[in-house]
């Protein structure tokens, strides 16, 4: 098993702040496609679909002291190409893309996956190494924990060394019995299979505390 353990880290009223003004801008400014744009009702899950993905590259850029992103998705000048952040190692460059994800829970087991797009994937102008997972769990309203799980090859997953493939169409049950539809060819990757993720320089940090990744129930 790759992974182990994760971390937590309060979300901070300003950090917050930040990723809500992004996501604003973004829908007031430069509306982008997406899969809420068609729906009537769909501006207030648009926001928090944005919101999501937003404050998880808010939180891991002052996590790892990275500059912190300018735009949030929908920005026209806001697109990064499966870029979010950059990091060198041994004289390499490697491209993260975050992908963050709201749970009802800050718990995990190893069963637990990460759900990967095949298409986004697929782009050629793509420039994503690796996939960095992050979960928000809103403990109360506005109150938010954020998850750092790690992160998974790219290349990995194409080569079919991780992860499973599942067509548009398949039907899936969720850990609490629950069901869903895959919209897209979409790949799963276990969270026993994401690397654990590098700890911070600064743990000295709100709420930061690590964890066990459980085992599945039984």
């Amino acid at each position: 098993m790759r992974n182990e353990n994760y971390f937590d880290v309060e979300v901070s009223p300003e950090q917050l702040s930040y990723a809500k003004e992004l996501v604003q801008y973004s829908i007031d400014n430069h509306p982008v496609s997406d899969i809420f744009s068609n729906d009537p009702g769909g501006k207030q899950r648009q926001f928090e679909f944005r919101l999501t993905g937003t404050l998880g590259e808010v939180m891991f850029a002052d996590i790892y002291a990275m500059q912190r992103p300018s735009r949030s998705f929908g920005a026209i000048d806001g697109q990064d190409y499966g870029q979010d952040f950059n990091f060198s190692e041994s004289g390499k460059e490697y491209s993260i893309d975050v992908k963050s994800m709201r749970r009802k829970s800050n718990k995990f087991r190893t069963n637990y996956v990460l759900n990967l797009p095949k298409y986004q994937m697929d782009r050629d102008f793509v420039r994503t190494d690796f996939y960095f997972c992050v979960s928000l769990f809103e403990k109360s309203p506005n109150t938010f924990i954020a998850s750092f799980l790690g992160y998974v090859s790219k290349l990995e997953i194409q080569d079919g060394k991780l992860g499973i493939l599942y067509k548009s169409g398949t039907k899936r049950i969720k850990d609490d019995g629950g069901t869903f539809i895959f919209q897209r060819d979409t790949y799963e990757v276990d969270f026993k299979d994401i690397t654990t993720p590098f700890k911070p320089r600064n743990t000295n940090l709100p709420g930061f505390s690590e964890h066990k990744i459980l085992n599945p129930y039984k």
